[in-house]
């Protein structure tokens, strides 16, 4: 165990006094049916209320999202509510970062549990123990409420043939890592330090921006002890559009930045284009329809495999017929995704929201 995984190990130990004024930004949108309960726990902390805010960023939600968030501010002087008018997450980050007063910023999104009324003390100590710009934090998905399509879900996205390889989001060691996956709270320096999210992204914005704070040299630290879970989708449907918006956002990372060009993360590309041209070809040619006979089989047998892996650890033979359906939807929508944003035109005309000076607070009504 390394000395900086030793010393948060041990938390607790710093005076109430000596914790940093904490921002919680959540950016929100029709979050209705989950963003009670996550403001609940939020303002529910263990941490001096005089101490932290709660920034609720709605992107015009069309449900009764807004009321809630109104309805609780009656008796939570510290939680905010402000508008997003371009709906993006990238936006209502930045709307958060520009409003926030905190020494240490800390993005929370409103479909999430957070399980410890100890988080934000467990944020301030791991910054104060570790020295690092930044932290990391596990997001697994398992929740208790979840249905049984939902609990494939999060079974097949943490195993490794549901998220990418490089991802850290799954890991439970603490230790020094890059950012690019994982990072979620900062120091207020490093937007000083980075410039804003990038508006132009409606997908993999952390990403793009955890990969700037990397390449300026910035340290962050991944601990487990600020894990929260998320809520996976609840249908194949809404599974599908969701990996469709990251392999987009990948794609529009790699235009921005060429060096984050991977293998891996274009495999479901290809893979969705073979089954295209091997389906095609297939009638023109037996021996590519051998082949592609044959690459189906292959992948058939990983999926099946990997699948009946999952069910026998987790005990839950329920879960076995529904997770080779979750790992078509993963694949088919990630590689969609990259597919339909490499063939777009491609937009030059937004604004990238960055900037190299400190983010100024702007006055709004609450």
């Amino acid at each position: 165990m390394s000395a900086p995984t030793q010393a948060v190990a041990g938390a607790g130990s710093a005076e109430p006094s000596s914790f940093p004024f904490i921002s919680v930004v959540v950016p929100v949108r029709n979050e209705a049916a989950f963003i009670r309960q996550t403001l609940e726990q939020l303002l529910g902390q263990r941490y001096d209320p005089d101490r932290f805010e709660v920034l609720v960023v709605d992107g015009e939600s069309t449900d009764a999202t807004p009321a809630i968030v109104r309805a609780m501010q009656a008796d939570h002087p510290n939680l905010k509510f402000y508008s997003n008018p371009r709906r993006f997450s990238s936006a209502a980050r930045n709307v958060g970062v520009k409003h926030a007063r905190g020494e240490v910023l800390v993005v929370v999104d409103g479909h999430c549990d957070l399980d410890n009324v100890d988080y934000l003390r467990d944020v301030a100590e791991a910054f104060r123990l570790s020295g690092a710009d930044c932290l990391g934090r596990p997001q697994p998905q398992e929740v208790e409420s979840n249905s049984w399509l939902q609990r494939a879900i999060a079974a097949a996205r943490s195993s490794w043939l549901g998220h990418h390889p490089a991802s850290f989001i799954y890991s439970s060691t603490e230790q020094f890592v890059p950012p690019q996956s994982v990072a979620v709270a900062y120091r207020r320096s490093v937007f000083e330090t980075v410039g804003l999210f990038d508006e132009r992204f409606d997908a993999c914005e952390d990403y793009e921006f955890n990969h700037r704070v990397d390449r300026a040299g910035l340290r962050c630290f991944f601990t487990p002890r600020i894990r929260v879970r998320y809520c996976p989708r609840p249908s194949l449907h809404g599974l599908f559009r969701q990996m469709a918006r990251y392999g987009r956002g990948r794609v529009r990372l790699l235009r921005k930045h060429p060096e984050t060009f991977s293998l891996s993360s274009m495999i479901p590309a290809l893979f969705m284009l073979g089954l295209t041209v091997g389906a095609v070809g297939s009638w023109f040619s037996p021996a590519l329809a051998v082949a592609f006979a044959a690459v189906l089989v292959l992948y058939a047998g990983v999926v099946a495999g990997v699948s009946l892996c999952i069910a026998l650890r987790h005990r839950q033979g329920r879960l076995l017929p529904l997770l080779p359906l979750v790992f078509l939807a993963v694949h088919l929508g990630c590689g969609w995704g990259v597919l339909r944003e490499s063939l777009s035109v491609r937009r030059g005309n937004r604004k990238v929201a960055s900037s190299s000076s400190s983010p100024q607070p702007v006055a709004t009504g609450n």
